[in-house]
């Protein structure tokens, strides 16, 4: 629902406040003045807007007076508040970013397969970029405003939920149950284990990846249900221990890694139910008939063998993944003939 307390719980307030004080008047100037309801109505909203017609039903009497003078004050600072409420919504624009939220919230609740990316930190934003890069979508959980203020710009096209990731409640309006993956980059460990926990009890064929800072927080991680962990700080070591030892290898492989669209690029095809004739054929015949151009540099086998340069007499069967080189568009071409769409 759009106009809902959520988003405009201070308009709503202000405008409670303004119905209740005319409704206290028009029942108050009935009890202490015998007037009818509607000069009662009447005589509130003159009160209340300051109009300053006077007395328009006869001379009041003095409980009435006092009355009239209560009103005036209490509306006074009622009105006072209505409108300050009202303007800062309009000047601030913060009415824009309310339907933004709204308009993102009904996006979000039409994803399938989408990966949900706990934290807008240095790692979710890079995480984030690989995702766009391969046209994945996404969805961003964050709880810091200034974050969610950057995100609510029309520039940004970032999906995006504001709240904590820890809580069962943001996690399911994430659409968790129809996720492919959780990529949770909290700087806490502790909140990572709980994001963990909570992904892997809603949906168990969910895959999750968690980062991690302590050594020892690596097999809790993955005793919780993480599939992968990861720990930046180990992984940046590594990277630059490596460009000292193999500086061309590394430069090589960071070459690979999304180069965006036309370019060269490592990825994996993963399926389960490939088409009746392509079971069981190599990859030199599969090449032979619809010459993708993509290199075959390793593949994973239903049982989990890890296979590194494989012969092109390698048979394809459900549920093994192939690991290929090659543009974006000779992957999109095989990956459309594996799926039976070509």
């Amino acid at each position: 629902m759009l106009f809902n307390l959520k988003y405009f719980k201070e308009i709503y307030i202000a405008l409670g406040l303004l119905l209740g004080v005319i409704l206290m008047g028009s029942i108050g100037f009935v009890l202490v003045e015998d007037y009818t309801f509607d000069q009662a109505f009447y005589m509130t909203v003159i009160t209340v807007s300051t109009v300053g017609f006077g007395e328009v039903f006869g001379e009041m009497s003095s409980l009435g007076r006092v009355f009239t003078c209560f009103m005036i004050i209490v509306s006074f600072g009622i009105f006072a508040y209505a409108a300050t409420s009202i303007t800062r919504y309009l000047v601030t624009g913060q009415y824009r970013y309310y339907f933004r939220d709204y308009k993102v919230n009904q996006e979000i609740k039409k994803l399938q397969n989408h990966v949900i990316v706990c934290g807008y930190g240095r790692n979710g934003k890079q995480a984030i970029k690989t995702l766009e890069a391969h046209g994945m979508p996404f969805i961003v959980m964050e709880d810091r405003e200034e974050i969610i203020e950057e995100l609510r710009r029309e520039s940004s096209k970032i999906p995006y939920i504001m709240g904590d990731a820890t809580l069962e409640e943001n996690v399911v309006l994430a659409g968790v149950m129809r996720a492919k993956a959780i990529i949770t980059t909290l700087p806490k460990d502790s909140d990572n284990l709980f994001v963990v926990l909570t992904a892997r009890e809603l949906n168990k064929k969910i895959t999750i990846i968690s980062r991690a800072s302590q050594d020892n927080s690596d097999k809790k991680l993955r005793i919780a249900g993480a599939n992968n962990v990861i720990m930046p700080d180990k992984v940046g070591g590594a990277q630059m221990a490596s460009l000292v030892v193999t500086p061309d290898v590394v430069e090589f492989i960071d070459h690979l890694f999304v180069q965006g669209p036309g370019k060269i690029n490592l990825e994996e095809i993963t399926f389960r139910n490939i088409p009746s004739e392509m079971q069981y054929k190599t990859f030199r015949e599969l090449e032979s008939k619809y010459r993708t151009g993509a290199s075959l540099v390793g593949c994973k086998l239903p049982n989990g063998e890890i296979i590194v340069n494989p012969t092109k007499d390698l048979e394809l069967v459900p549920d093994s993944k192939l690991f290929v080189l090659g543009t974006t568009e000779q992957i999109q071409r095989l990956n459309q003939i594996l799926l039976g769409l070509n």
